[in-house]
């Protein structure tokens, strides 16, 4: 029997994701909810419908095709019923305006590779390669396993970003066919952690703890959400900790092993998944909060640097 797994989206030409131009290949579920989340279509481990009705056209195809009544035109207006929803798909295929879309397919390896493998001359000029995203890769372990393989058999520079809530033998799996980790720290604070994220931060700082001691280069991050982390003490918590992680290392001896760095970089958070939230029926709860400002941003790293370690933002 294929490996398979849900992807939600294969990013091609992607220049955040690792060092290079890069194909992401984002798989479907994550343990944490984060309301701020970039990618809530990935929250969940199944396929799902996303409903955009500023593309409606009322053509009510839908209402036709669709046999669990999910579709329903109230005086020419779209009401999705979407506890009716079974996504089976073939409303889908019969929305050109696309305000129906199916998030999540279920792919084979070989599938995912096909499509991996179109962009390798961009790859070898731009020193670039695939990452693995989410949702949490680590989660889908023997999908993420094998596709990681298949790269390093293709000689392909490999990526994995991770949110690192989950049990270390699923992390540590995936590092011998894994030549960078990203990882998020959002927070020191457990309390704060648990209210922004629905989950406790202890296994993450232990596995970040973990990481420390491997020989794979990490890049440690924090998206900094206002109300959430975005204050000097916060940061400066997370900076100071980053650096024991460097000092870990080196008292290791993990340093000297080739490309063993460990850096940091802030991630400003932003509303671009506004649409995702309402497409998903989801409550936004991020709307209300403003992006940090450019300034903001710079003055938190050179706080950062100032704790020994070194950092970047985007």
């Amino acid at each position: 029997m294929k490996t398979t797994g849900t992807i939600f989206n294969i990013q091609r030409f992607s220049t955040h994701d690792g060092p290079g131009i890069r194909t992401t290949v984002f798989l479907k579920g994550c343990v944490l909810d984060c309301f701020w989340c970039h990618n809530p279509e990935g929250k969940r481990n199944s396929p799902e419908l996303q409903f955009f009705p500023d593309r409606c056209t009322a053509c009510g195809a839908c209402v036709e095709i669709c046999p669990h009544s999910a579709h329903e035109f109230i005086d020419d207006v779209h009401i999705f019923h979407r506890d009716r929803c079974e996504t089976a798909g073939a409303c889908v295929d019969t929305c050109y305006p696309q305000a129906l879309q199916l998030n999540g397919k279920i792919l084979t390896v070989e599938q995912v590779m096909e499509e991996v493998l179109r962009d390798r001359p961009f790859y070898e000029t731009s020193h670039g390669g695939v990452t693995l995203s989410g949702g949490e890769p680590s989660l889908s372990n023997d999908f993420a396993f094998a596709i990681l393989e298949q790269c390093k058999l293709h000689r392909l520079h490999t990526a994995i970003e991770t949110c690192g809530e989950g049990p270390w033998e699923l992390l540590e799996r995936l590092l011998p066919v894994t030549d960078l980790i990203m990882m998020d720290i959002k927070h020191i604070a457990t309390d704060k952690h648990r209210h922004a994220t629905g989950r406790s931060n202890e296994r993450i700082l232990e596995n970040a703890r973990r990481l420390a001691l491997t020989d794979k280069p990490v890049i440690f991050r924090t998206p900094v959400v206002p109300t959430v982390n975005d204050s000097h003490d916060e940061i400066g918590q997370i900076a100071s900790f980053v650096r024991t992680l460097i000092d870990s290392r080196k008292h290791n001896g993990a340093a000297g092993k080739g490309k063993a760095g460990i850096t940091y970089e802030l991630l400003t958070f932003h509303k671009l998944a506004s649409d995702k939230y309402r497409s998903l029926g989801l409550a936004y709860e991020a709307s209300v909060i403003d992006p940090p400002s450019r300034e903001q941003m710079q003055g938190l790293v050179d706080l950062a640097a100032r704790c020994g370690v070194e950092t970047t933002f985007r």
